[in-house]
């Protein structure tokens, strides 16, 4: 369904490749979709399809471009590895430059979320982005990092009740920092809306969307013939 596009963030004037899902029928808004540690994937390509299926024009920026164009990882301990050593190599206010870059390709209302390492830049961009109207953060270990600051636009997190790689007391910090942000808990473990993942969970998958759609949709992501 998808295309190829190019970016330039507005951090440095780095051209960085993106994926986008243009809608099929009437357009609800636009999305940035972020990546997790493994970059734009095929799991990562699939989720903005069913996104732009639900009239969202989505945009998933390849962030770890500097380092490896086009990086893709499967789930290998060296692969992992890889991921983990990119996320950390790529800044947070280089992060938030790349995020601008695809918010402002897409018209208004324009909404985030993000997947693992992406959920912690779904945080990040709704505290330093401008033009988003509401933000959904999936697993996301590193907001703890980014806890002092504030969001600007409504945003729901969702966390896993046996992911540990995300130790509750992380996750309570962060409640007893922001107490009017909802965070949903789910009875699984790290990266359950991947269906590629041992931790994949049917039901909690399908309730986080639901949360997240019904955000966007009450955010202003109505339905519109543009």
């Amino acid at each position: 369904m998808g295309e190829q596009i190019t970016l330039k963030s507005s951090f440095d004037g780095f051209e960085l490749g993106a994926y986008h899902a243009r809608p099929t029928d009437a357009r609800r808004g636009g999305l940035l979709l972020i990546q997790e540690i493994f970059g734009v994937t095929e799991h990562i390509r699939e989720l903005a399809d069913a996104f732009a299926a639900d009239g969202y024009e989505t945009i998933a920026p390849s962030f770890y471009d500097r380092l490896e164009p086009g990086f893709q990882a499967d789930y290998s301990q060296e692969a992992i590895a890889k991921g983990v050593e990119y996320s950390q190599a790529t800044p947070w206010d280089q992060v938030a430059g790349d995020a601008q870059a695809a918010i402002d390709a897409l018209k208004a209302p324009v909404f985030v979320t993000g997947f693992c390492w992406g959920g912690a830049a779904t945080w990040l961009a709704a505290c330093r982005c401008t033009g988003l109207s509401a933000a959904a953060s999936f697993y996301g270990r590193r907001i703890s990092e980014l806890k002092d600051e504030t969001p600007k636009v409504p945003i729901i997190l969702h966390f896993g009740k046996t992911d540990a790689s995300i130790p509750p007391e992380r996750i309570e910090e962060i409640g007893e920092r922001h107490p009017e942000i909802p965070i949903h808990l789910y009875p699984a473990g790290h990266g359950f809306v991947s269906d590629r993942r041992a931790d994949y969970d049917a039901d909690s998958a399908r309730l986080a969307r639901l949360r997240t759609l019904a955000l966007f949709s009450n955010n202003g992501g109505g339905r519109s013939s543009a």
